[in-house]
């Protein structure tokens, strides 16, 4: 079976502090993402005002379950999500097809 990436853009809601924003995504990582069955990575990116959630599973089912179970009850994460203009989301999942890599 081949990894799972999320991609998901978005942008923070105006007037959000970033540095308290980076605080909340790490939080998160720490009590609920990283938790999940599959999760590998997290990645935060940024360009400008837009925002990218780069997250690696294990598997596409991993993906999908953790998104069924949705972390939208638990504290951290709505503290999270607090910060993001749901309007601007856009997500999308993918499958590694192939992957290269730096030989040592």
């Amino acid at each position: 079976m081949s990894n799972a990436v999320w991609f998901i853009s978005y942008k923070l809601i105006e007037g959000a502090s970033v540095p308290d924003f980076l605080l909340a995504s790490e939080k998160c990582n720490n009590e609920v993402l990283s938790k999940k069955k599959g999760f590998i990575s997290w990645d935060v990116l940024v360009d400008g005002d837009t925002w990218v959630d780069l997250v690696t599973w294990e598997t596409m089912e991993d993906a999908l379950d953790a998104e069924k179970d949705s972390a939208t009850s638990n504290h951290v994460a709505q503290e999270f999500y607090s910060f993001i203009d749901f309007n601007s989301i856009t997500s999308q999942k993918y499958s590694v097809e192939k992957r290269y890599q730096i030989k040592c």
